[in-house]
């Protein structure tokens, strides 16, 4: 069997491997059970009436989730009142939204990522926010969870890149937003983190649901995404900015991270590490956020392995 044979069929495996786990998650998704109305709206397009909605005046801190599926939408940060008479929005949590050209030709709908259902239509050049975006969106289409309900963790393994993308997966996760932290210069840029001078490290913020997840779930799975054992470094990338890191925010999260640390040392690991007081969280510039979904491709130095 020739080599080139043997990459085709490897290949080929690959692409009904993952057609089939892709197929699978479709058929086996759970959906909300929705109402007359919402359905009238999320499956088949329709719109509420304007100042109908009970979230057009609503600005309570949080976050607003699809209501078929529960995928988290929007932050609370990024509403604001256009005087439409619907909930608008300037920007949404990355991957979280696609835009689609609208049945009518000449607007562009906006639907939910994950399930693909109807939430309005984006408007752009109406100067109404620095962003210059609105996401005009029905109240209908959405739920909302108070910020009282979630919580914040920050992990560093590697290139952000990678780290972001596995925990964007994890089951509770809300948000996961690639950044700075640890270091000594005031919103430092990639190139001054890239110097190894700063004392930065390229870390991602996670927001979750703490009905669905806890920390002590997020940090399992934050060791089960890299080699901890590596020191300043993750495969190629090697450097302080690039250390295995927990960045705690108390002292419960950081008497959490040395539990399981120990646990992994009874498992005859040896963690490299790190456990440091979380400082100022500088967000990374916009193309590294959602990189890989972005890019379309998969992570080169971070894969997932059963530990816990």
């Amino acid at each position: 069997m020739t080599i080139s044979f043997k990459i085709t069929i490897f290949v080929l495996f690959l692409g009904i491997h993952f057609s089939s786990c892709s197929q699978q998650t479709a058929d086996t998704m759970t959906y909300n059970t929705l109402t007359a109305e919402e359905q009238r709206i999320i499956l088949h397009k329709g719109t509420e009436a304007p100042y109908s909605g009970i979230y057009d005046k609503h600005y309570a801190e949080g976050y607003y989730l699809c209501k078929q599926c529960n995928a988290p939408l929007y932050a609370s940060s990024d509403k604001f009142d256009s005087g439409c008479g619907w909930p608008a929005f300037d920007d949404e949590i990355a991957g979280a939204v696609k835009r689609v050209p609208d049945r009518d030709g000449r607007r562009t709908e906006i639907i939910c990522a994950k399930c693909n259902g109807h939430l309005g239509h984006v408007f752009f050049g109406e100067n109404l926010t620095e962003k210059n975006t609105r996401h005009c969106v029905n109240s209908v289409s959405m739920s909302f969870l108070p910020a009282s309900e979630t919580d914040t963790a920050i992990f560093a393994a590697g290139c952000f890149w990678g780290v972001e993308y596995y925990l964007n997966k994890s089951e509770g996760v809300i948000s996961a937003t690639s950044g700075y932290i640890g270091g000594h210069v005031e919103n430092p840029s990639y190139q001054e983190v890239c110097t190894k001078t700063t004392g930065h490290a390229e870390a991602v913020m996670v927001v979750f649901d703490k009905r669905k997840t806890s920390f002590e779930n997020l940090a399992k799975y934050f060791f089960e995404i890299h080699d901890f054992e590596q020191q300043n470094g993750q495969g190629p990338d090697i450097g302080p900015q690039y250390r295995s890191a927990i960045f705690y925010k108390d002292e419960l999260q950081k008497t959490k991270a040395m539990e399981i640390i120990e646990l992994l040392k009874e498992k005859h690991y040896n963690p490299s590490t790190t456990l440091e007081q979380a400082t100022t969280f500088w967000k990374a510039e916009n193309y590294h956020q959602d990189y890989y979904n972005v890019k379309g491709s998969l992570p080169y130095c971070h894969a997932f392995r059963r530990i816990f």
